[in-house]
Order: structure tokens, then sequence, then C-alpha cells
């Protein structure tokens, strides 16, 4: 496995590898102080001998192919855009365990819900919070506390302060 660092560490490392195979150590040696396995010190040094100083070049790590098409990823989105209830769901909320189950269904590829949520953010779709407000909420009333109570409060006498700016010192009266 790639070991974490940029481009240019990896050079460096490579590039004291094949200095130390100059000097006559074994692959073994040149493992053992740069914290590699020896099989890699011998694959660049063969590199070198192939290529020449090309060994140095970091290539890009792809990392694992996606399981979902361009054209698959299209057409979820279109699926997504009708909404949850025209795939059959009660409501027209879409969550990661629906979404993973739509992909299962239509695509028959297996995907965790998590990674639906990042599949989702990867097709520029983004988490969103249902609005909850309570069925017996009277708007009306509502509005006429704010514009009647509140000011009252609002303006209310202050009853309370501090005595002593000093949690320690008692306050003189």
């Amino acid at each position: 496995m790639r070991p974490k660092g940029s481009a240019q560490v990896l050079v460096d490392r490579r590039r004291r590898a094949l200095e130390l195979v100059d000097k006559g150590l074994s692959l073994n040696e040149v493992a053992r102080r740069l914290g590699c396995l020896a099989s890699s010190a011998m694959r660049w040094r063969d590199r070198r001998a192939r290529e020449g100083d090309g060994v140095y070049e970091v290539r890009a790590s792809s990392g694992r192919p996606p399981r979902l098409t361009a054209r698959q990823k299209k057409r979820l989105v279109r699926l997504l855009l009708k909404g949850a209830l025209a795939q059959g769901y009660r409501t027209d909320l879409w969550t990661t365990a629906r979404v993973a189950e739509i992909i299962k269904r239509e695509f028959g590829v297996t995907y965790h819900r998590d990674h639906a949520g990042r599949l989702l953010h990867g097709l520029d779709f983004s988490c969103q919070k249902l609005d909850r407000k309570a069925l017996e909420r009277d708007e009306e009333q509502i509005e006429r506390w704010k514009r009647e109570e509140w000011p009252r409060i609002e303006k209310g006498p202050r009853t309370w302060a501090p005595i002593s700016s000093s949690s320690t010192k008692v306050a003189s009266s």
C-alpha cells in the first residue's frame, strides 16, 4: 500500500532508496533503513533499469472503480427528482436507506446507506432537515401573541441584576 505523503515525499524516498542500492547495500538493508518492503526497492531498481529516471515519477492512484456508471448515475438523478412518492413510498422524503433500496432495485448494486449519502453528495444533492410544525398550530394566535404579549414581556421591569461583579467579594449596600 502506498505510504502517505506528498508526491515529493514519495519521489525523495525512491531517490534515497536507489542511492543506497547504488552504494551496494542489499535490498533488505535498503528496505529496513527506509521502512519499506524489499520488493518495493527491487521494483524501483528494475524500473529504473527499464525506464531511466522515469522511476521517480509518482503515478496517480485511481482507487476502486465506481460501481455505478455515469449513465446509471444520471438515471438515478432522474428517478430521485421524480420524488419518493413516485417510487411507491408513503412520504416524499428521500432517506439514504431509501436511496440505497432504489439503487439495489434499479441497478442491482448494493450500497450501504452511508455510502448512498456520499454518492448523493457527489451528485450535488444536499441533506435537508424537515421543518416540523405542530398540527394544532394556530398562526393567528401566534401573531397576536407576538404583537401584544411579547412587547410587554420584553419591556418588563428588570428584577434581577448581579449584586457584585466579583464572585468572592461581598457587595456593599
